[in-house]
């Protein structure tokens, strides 16, 4: 296909025949319905409306997957457990519940303010998907703290937690900055 579908996605998932069109990646960052403030979308759905149009479009992107296909959401706390039960009743196998943590949340008074997002990654079939891990990998502690030869040149993949950390990043922290990291004592 290559190009790009504008419209309301179950709609347009809908109008695609699997026999020609069939997807290898599909990245879903669906609104939280935590109540932000949307041009033309209703934020603020009762559960049971959200739910129901969150099993929609699941349902519409499992359809169009290659079985080989890989699906990533995004999706805040509130949901985050819902989504995960309906890509799998939806015949989605979850690979990894990734945690992107940040800075920038959404400013909360009456609360801790968000600083993390949920990454599902789920595959179609658990024993035939891609993972291309050669660009993710970053520099291991055996490779930057102990200069250990038994470390894999190529580094590792990374953790379920997306955090820069100094340790991934040589140079990139400072000693005056505000930012600490204490690793854990092993032993």
């Amino acid at each position: 296909c290559n190009h790009v579908l504008l419209g309301d996605c179950v709609k347009e998932l809908d109008r695609l025949d699997t026999k020609s069109v069939q997807v290898d990646l599909a990245f879903a960052d669906p609104p939280y319905n935590i109540g932000y403030s949307y041009d033309v979308y209703d934020d603020r759905l009762d559960d049971g409306s959200y739910l129901s149009w969150t099993e929609s479009w699941i349902k519409a992107v499992t359809r169009v997957l290659k079985p080989s296909g890989t699906m990533w959401v995004a999706i805040g706390d509130e949901y985050a457990a819902e989504t995960k039960a309906i890509a799998q009743k939806a015949g989605l196998v979850l690979r990894n519940w990734v945690i992107w943590y940040y800075t920038f949340g959404v400013h909360c008074t009456r609360k801790f303010s968000r600083s993390h997002t949920h990454l599902l990654y789920f595959v179609k079939d658990p024993g035939r998907f891609t993972f291309n891990d050669g660009p993710i990998r970053v520099p291991s502690a055996r490779q930057l703290v102990y200069n250990d030869a038994r470390a894999d040149r190529r580094g590792r993949v990374p953790d379920n937690t997306w955090i820069l950390r100094p340790q991934d990043a040589r140079g990139g922290f400072h000693a005056d900055q505000d930012t600490c990291y204490f690793p854990r004592i092993a032993g």
